[in-house]
């Protein structure tokens, strides 16, 4: 057998033991973004400060969000019953007037309990402090904390796990692979097949929005695709 065929059988058998350890199988893609051209405003809601140097677009085939302050950028379909969303994304250090190496964050599952009206907001992160949402925060604190919180509607934001360690911090100028998983009860964030977070809720939020979160640094954000799961 040449070396070729042998080589693509390993990769073979690599990714049908990979996708064994995972626990779903995709059934249905319901959405993909490749981000080709410009940023399609009837699928994502920019919640945005309105001031010199802060800019969400699409450049090279990515969403690039470069902001000296807060940005969400939200999915405008509602998540529910079983599901798993993927993405690539780069935190890049190349000098740009915006690069620090921080605050890989996503919400989801997210709700104004209060008003019905999830999106529009300023987006200071306090101003999300009253949502209903689960909350992913790899490299906050300037890269020293990554955390897993639910905000519970209420002001109250308990952290559900945390790290510190350089395992589950992040890397400048890396492209991660991600997926965030949710089904039934139980949540999955892997980050290039490495699982970083699982969390079983008693309570789980059931429906809500998925959005990309940072703070004053630039972020690349790619291939987005989200599936129904089984």
């Amino acid at each position: 057998m040449k070396k070729t065929t042998l080589f693509v059988a390993f990769l073979l058998l690599f990714s049908i033991n990979l996708n064994a350890q995972l626990p779903f199988k995709t059934s249905k893609l319901l959405f993909s973004d490749g981000f080709e051209t410009v940023l399609d405003t009837s699928k994502w809601f920019v919640e945005i400060t309105p001031k010199p140097n802060n800019a969400v677009f699409v450049e090279n085939q990515e969403l690039v969000l470069d902001v000296a302050n807060g940005v969400t950028v939200w999915l405008k379909m509602a998540l529910k019953d079983h599901w798993m969303l993927e993405f690539d994304r780069t935190i890049p250090l190349n000098n740009g007037k915006n690069d620090r190496l921080s605050d890989f964050n996503i919400f989801w599952q997210a709700t104004d309990p209060h008003t019905g009206q999830l999106m529009g907001r300023n987006p200071a992160f306090e101003n999300y402090d009253s949502l209903s949402l689960y909350y992913i925060g790899l490299g906050g604190n300037t890269n020293t904390t990554t955390r897993f919180r639910k905000y519970q509607g209420t002001g109250e934001k308990p952290i559900l796990q945390e790290y510190s360690d350089p395992a589950h911090l992040l890397i400048a100028n890396k492209k991660y692979h991600c997926q965030l998983i949710f089904k039934k009860d139980t949540m999955y964030f892997y980050i290039d097949n490495t699982l970083f977070f699982t969390f079983k809720d008693k309570k789980p939020l059931k429906k809500g929005y998925f959005g990309f979160r940072t703070t004053q640094s630039r972020h690349l954000i790619d291939n987005f695709k989200l599936f129904k799961i089984k």
